[in-house]
């Protein structure tokens, strides 16, 4: 265990290269004025508890005192240190067959999915046995420790992950888990630099999340005509336009219904033509589309491989062109793409649909924003349901449909949708390299390579 802890960056370093000022350890190399230590050297080591049986009453499901499962830290951002909240809580006598542990304790998931984040509590509460914690802390800053421990998340459950069974992280591997430990001033300092990143984070997190919320709102009333744009919200004579009643519920009186059978044409790659894995091709002058390169409703150009001449121009139906529309049919179905650029010719794989407009009477993009808003997750709903076998058939989505305002009017509503798809990207963009930038940090200030104090 101790081996493994050591950092990837550094696992090639010998005491032979270890550069002056600087010693071999077992997190690696780090200066020689820190020192390193076990968690189990730092505090006890003690693990949650879980009343017996799971679900009875007289346990769970009370308003005595917060419950702490491991399945709940799932639902808590990487970039927020502090748990807050729990989904439930546990009744007086569920609290004396589990343990409580105090608000400021340290915390380390031992199994599932989060196995081996830290973070720390806010609040006081009980834990179930999916959750490890140090008690009686004698020294170390707690915001540092959560820190390092999070950069080794992926080795420790990789090297406890055997067989098929669940990995297990129990109190006597996690004392030996070694830190490195410069002293508590300089721990403090890291901590903070660390977690003001973190916090800048989280502000983005929450910015990129509201804006999908009003995009989400906006999609619902601009999609289905409750809002009307100003310029085409009154008739010719200054009269405010009205509604109209249709299958899917009123609409204005001004829209047309399209039926994606009836009004585009659907294309896709045939089965006959037996494409294979074994034919996709990591650089190449022909991309070939698949539903995982769909990001954010764009195609992701870098996640793309590529095919063979012979096979971009088996199929021209296929060969894709600016403002198509695509859709998976496999995998995850109903995932929907659209060609804003065209940097290399392109085709598809045989998961996706490829969808064009007759005429000019459908707006590709406007079409796009339908196919994901909540219009289309009901069709795609009620075609699924009960079935165990997912998958979006031609027979199915040729009955899909929608109505529509005039094409001068589709075009301002997607335009308003793209803005706002273009400021979460700009977002999300900024996120990424902050996100970047906290992991060069991690790797200098964790390591000592570079000094705060």
């Amino acid at each position: 265990m101790v081996d493994l802890m050591v950092s990837e960056q550094q696992s090639g370093t010998t005491e032979e290269n270890v550069p002056a000022g600087f010693k071999m350890t077992e997190v690696g190399v780090i200066p020689e004025d820190w020192d390193c230590k076990y968690l189990g050297e730092l505090g006890d080591i003690v693990r949650g508890g879980s009343p017996r049986p799971a679900g009875d009453p007289k346990y769970f499901e009370g308003d005595f005192i917060p419950w702490l499962t491991v399945a709940s830290l799932t639902t808590i951002p990487d970039a927020q240190q502090v748990v807050m909240t729990t989904s439930s809580m546990l009744t007086e006598l569920g609290s004396k067959h589990s343990r409580t542990l105090e608000k400021g304790t340290l915390i380390i998931s031992n199994s599932g999915a989060t196995l081996g984040v830290a973070k720390l509590l806010g609040m006081k509460c009980c834990a179930n046995d999916g959750v490890a914690a140090i008690i009686n802390q004698r020294v170390g800053n707690k915001s540092f420790l959560i820190h390092y421990i999070n950069t080794i998340t992926k080795s420790l459950h990789d090297n406890i992950a055997t067989g098929n069974g669940q990995p297990n992280l129990n109190t006597d591997l996690i004392r030996l888990i070694p830190v490195p430990f410069p002293n508590e001033q300089e721990q403090k300092k890291i901590a903070d630099t660390l977690s003001d990143c973190d916090n800048f984070i989280l502000k983005l997190e929450k910015l990129i999340a509201k804006k999908q919320t009003i995009k989400t709102a906006t999609m619902q009333q601009l999609l289905t005509g409750k809002t009307r744009l100003p310029q085409f919200a009154l008739r010719g004579d200054g009269i405010v336009k009205g509604h109209k009643k249709s299958e899917l519920g009123e609409i204005p009186e001004d829209w047309n219904y399209i039926n994606i059978g009836k009004d585009c044409s659907l294309r896709a790659r045939i089965g006959w033509q037996a494409l294979t894995t074994k034919e996709y091709l990591s650089s190449g002058t022909y991309y070939l589309v698949t539903g995982t390169d769909f990001n954010a409703g764009l195609v992701d150009w870098s996640s793309c491989c590529f095919v063979s001449e012979w096979r971009y121009k088996q199929d021209s139906n296929i060969q894709l062109k600016v403002n198509d529309v695509l859709i998976t049919k496999d995998g995850t179905i109903g995932k929907a793409g659209y060609i804003n650029a065209l940097p290399l010719p392109a085709t598809l794989n045989s998961g996706v649909f490829l969808i064009r407009p007759k005429d000019d009477k459908i707006v590709p993009e406007y079409l796009f924003f339908i196919l994901t808003s909540r219009i289309f997750d009901n069709f795609i709903n009620g075609i699924t349901a009960g079935s165990t076998i997912v998958h979006l058939y031609q027979k199915d989505f040729v009955h899909f449909g929608y109505y529509a305002p005039h094409p001068e009017e589709q075009t301002a509503i997607a335009a308003i949708l793209s803005d706002i798809d273009k400021d979460i990207q700009t977002l999300q963009q900024r996120l990424d390299k902050t996100r970047q930038l906290k992991q060069g940090m991690m790797q200098e200030l964790l390591t000592g390579k570079t000094r705060l104090i």
